[in-house]
């Protein structure tokens, strides 16, 4: 999740708990060896195990199209601490896939093999190699080919977004043909794709036959979501709201103010999918651009979790 699921916002989500890992943003490879501060830039936690403060391992996350140049980039993530390569066949980005990258690499079965099995072959044993990727590019005709390909390649496991490249994230996710696939290689399979909530977690379990899961940005709509989703007590949105002061508080110094503010509002309005009550929040924020006002706003917030008094907020 380029550009939301950074440094922070894994730090805030996994101090929470009850992930088993989390992945970072990708590191793009485009025919060159990437010094090491690439690396770190994408991946702090580099500098720290491959952990994040609470211990959740980070797998590191490369896209490219080039076999041998992924290979080499792999081996230097290692050589750096990357507990874990995992190779992105599923971005949908435009200019992504215009450089030949992400998704539409899924009308290449033979290609998504040679990436995936030159990095197996680059990193040590004990390191996995995994792959995420979309049903398909335009069309999931190919859907079965790739997760051959991937698993013949050598690859640990596969994550799977229920949708093609052209559905982009128009619901719903096809967890069924998840399911197909799952049927179809012996490699262990996740399911990804619209699980906002711990019933989407177990429905989609239910239709794709995959016990493990991915979650993306129903994490980031609802902080507490993978608590819920093991089985611990529903969140509230006081608890939501302690985690947005706490990320505004961490992010000070990070950023520009218009970009620190634009963090927080961007995490906010995600929040609304699960949260009815971020709504006015959000309305009350959205005009501010000095991150010690934007933040004043959440702790007045804070005060009034069920909107009472929130005329006041607004008018701060």
């Amino acid at each position: 999740m380029e550009g939301l699921a950074d440094f922070w916002v894994r730090r805030a989500l996994t101090d929470i708990g009850t992930y088993d890992w989390c992945v970072s943003e990708f590191v793009r490879v485009s025919g060159e060896l990437l010094p090491p501060r690439v690396f770190y830039r994408w991946c702090p936690e580099l500098h720290d195990g491959a952990r994040t403060r609470s211990g959740t391992p980070v797998h590191l996350q490369l896209l490219g199209s080039d076999p041998a140049c992924m290979a080499d980039n792999a081996a230097v993530a290692v050589s750096l601490g990357a507990p874990a390569i995992d190779i992105n066949f599923g971005c949908p980005a435009k200019i992504v896939n215009r450089h030949g990258g992400g998704a539409i690499l899924l009308d290449e079965p033979d290609r998504v093999h040679a990436v995936t099995r030159a990095v197996r072959a680059t990193v040590p044993d004990h390191i996995p190699v995994s792959v995420k990727m979309r049903l398909g590019n335009e069309d999931m005709a190919l859907a079965l080919d790739n997760a051959v390909a991937v698993e013949e390649a050598g690859a640990a496991w596969l994550t799977v977004h229920g949708r093609t490249k052209r559905q982009g994230y128009r619901p719903p996710a096809y967890w069924d043909r998840i399911g197909a696939i799952r049927e179809r290689v012996a490699l262990p399979v996740i399911a990804n794709g619209e699980i906002w909530t711990a019933e989407d977690a177990r429905r989609c379990q239910a239709e794709s036959g995959c016990q493990d899961l991915m979650l993306g940005r129903g994490a980031v709509a609802n902080p507490l979501l993978a608590r819920e989703v093991a089985g611990g007590p529903c969140g509230q949105w006081p608890e939501v709201l302690a985690v947005l002061r706490g990320f505004g508080a961490e992010i000070v110094g990070t950023g520009s103010e218009a970009q620190l503010c634009g963090r927080i509002k961007q995490w906010l309005s995600y929040s609304r999918r699960r949260w009815p009550q971020a709504g006015p929040v959000m309305e009350s924020v959205k005009r501010q651009t000095r991150l010690a006002d934007l933040r004043a706003l959440l702790d007045r917030a804070a005060a009034h979790p069920e909107g009472n008094d929130f005329d006041s907020v607004v008018s701060f």
